[in-house]
């Protein structure tokens, strides 16, 4: 089922488009002003939607990733509304990434663009893949996040000759919400611990996560359902 409705969606996040409904896709497409030029909200709306997924890419790759289609599917399945970001540096067309203060300061633009705006009065969950989840965790509160989704969190970077090895486990241990970190069995990047509010499942495959997209689509939804099912009044 997820493997179906992701391609179709994957086929939406290759359209592109100004800030407009695009026909037949279910996908609005919306130009954002960052500090450091445009980013990109590809937002696909829930019916009655229970909260909003923000999702951020990798440092190399797009929205379109397999991981993130899957993710979002998951978040739709469950009533909450989805929007994919591309940072302003893969809108221009770049393919490295700019330093992380760069990063985060486009990314809490966005957020606060869309919850002055499509996603306002509605809880929002945070998260992205790899370079993605750093950002999401760094700016957590700063963005006012009641959740963060990581897909394939970057522990550890690869060693290089002559520097020490270096962990960014601080930037997850820095996230006081609950989080979900869905880590491929075989990621060369490590995996990460759990913590008192840190949920990590391990799925086979690698940093790429897309051995098993059933096993992410699975963990993503459980999460998500329990995430929103907390933020529901009691009766």
């Amino acid at each position: 089922m997820f493997a179906q409705r992701s391609g179709e969606l994957a086929w939406d996040l290759r359209e592109r488009g100004d800030s407009s409904t695009m026909a037949g896709s279910g996908v609005t497409v919306l130009e954002l002003d960052t500090p450091h030029g445009p980013a990109r909200a590809h937002l696909h709306s829930a019916e009655a939607p229970r909260a909003a997924l923000v999702l951020g890419h990798g440092a190399a790759g797009g929205v379109e990733a397999p991981d993130i289609v899957t993710a979002a599917e998951a978040a739709l399945s469950e009533g909450i509304t989805v929007a994919l970001i591309e940072q302003p540096y893969r809108v221009a067309g770049r393919r490295s990434p700019p330093r992380a203060p760069q990063l985060d300061a486009a990314w809490v633009a966005v957020v606060e663009r869309l919850r002055a705006g499509e996603l306002a009065d509605l809880a929002l969950i945070v998260g992205g893949r790899s370079m993605g989840a750093r950002v999401a965790c760094r700016t957590a509160e700063a963005t006012g996040a009641v959740a963060v989704l990581c897909l394939a969190f970057p522990l550890e970077p690869p060693r290089r000759a002559a520097k020490p090895a270096h962990s960014r486990l601080p930037e997850l241990d820095a996230v006081t919400v609950p989080a979900l970190i869905v880590q491929g069995e075989r990621d060369r990047f490590g995996m990460p611990p759990p913590g008192p509010s840190r949920r990590v499942v391990k799925v086979p495959g690698d940093h790429s996560l897309k051995a098993d997209l059933e096993a992410v689509a699975a963990a993503v939804q459980a999460w998500l359902s329990g995430v929103v099912a907390e933020m529901a009044p009691a009766k």
